[in-house]
């Protein structure tokens, strides 16, 4: 039986997907340029991608979802979808995933580790979809974050089918955002737009490119959302403070 939530009153609500790439880009490691960026999007929920916890020196072992999370004023949730052991006994975990940053609070958050095909092929790196439920004036959101496999469309295929099963097993709004490192027009996409709403699709910005920062000629970072939001508008934050720009969309929760 799926899970129901209740509704609260009728509200807007603006959400950011947003690969940070480690806080790291043209060999300058700088969190406050992260958090600039989603300070002023004016952004309520944010899925962040690439986020390092105590990982290595590229990040200086910060715990970057934290350090944002105190920085901007907001609660925050984490997914290890790399776990490490320390370098040294009574340090923390090494782990690199994903995070929830929020204005509202999150009731509770679980990381879904995604399938790796391991044969006849090498694996590749291990993905996660992080899984929230958010308080949003009383309207109880499923707010899912994901990165998917950067090199196999059939291992993407596979991925977005789980998260299609997870998300499944909950009635209610729900609001998936994430790197899917594939096209509008690709097979995996199309079954997440079998199910749910692509915010810029909707919109007519399917050429509202992300990827690369510098020169964007690629769609591949994403929001969608199920049938009972209303969309009001879609954008792409350009900034060089990482690889991926960022997107926001602003909605009306019903």
């Amino acid at each position: 039986m799926k899970k129901r939530y209740i509704r609260g009153k009728e509200t807007n609500i603006k959400v950011m997907t947003f690969n940070i790439h480690h806080a790291e880009t043209d060999a300058i490691l700088d969190l406050k340029r992260i958090s600039v960026i989603i300070n002023m999007s004016g952004a309520d929920i944010i899925g962040l991608q690439e986020v390092d916890n105590h990982f290595s020196e590229r990040s200086s072992f910060e715990d970057q979802a934290k350090w944002l999370s105190k920085y901007l004023g907001m609660h925050y949730a984490y997914g290890a979808n790399l776990d490490y052991d320390p370098l040294q006994e009574g340090e923390g975990r090494r782990q690199y995933g994903t995070a929830v940053l929020s204005k509202y609070p999150i009731l509770s958050a679980k990381n879904h580790l995604l399938t790796t095909i391991t044969y006849p092929v090498n694996p590749t790196e291990q993905r996660g979809l992080l899984e929230t439920v958010i308080n949003v004036k009383g309207n109880y959101v499923q707010f899912y974050n994901t990165h998917l496999d950067d090199q196999r469309a059939e291992q993407r295929d596979l991925q977005i089918k789980e998260i299609h099963d997870i998300a499944n097993q909950k009635e209610g709004t729900s609001i998936i955002v994430g790197d899917f490192n594939a096209t509008p027009e690709s097979a995996e996409i199309l079954k997440m737009t079998a199910q749910y709403k692509d915010v810029f699709a909707e919109l007519g910005q399917n050429n509202d490119f992300t990827f690369p920062a510098n020169k964007p000629d690629s769609r591949i970072d994403y929001i969608f959302t199920s049938e009972d939001v209303k969309i009001c508008t879609g954008e792409v934050i350009n900034t060089n403070v990482s690889d991926h720009l960022p997107i926001t969309a602003g909605f009306v929760l019903k």
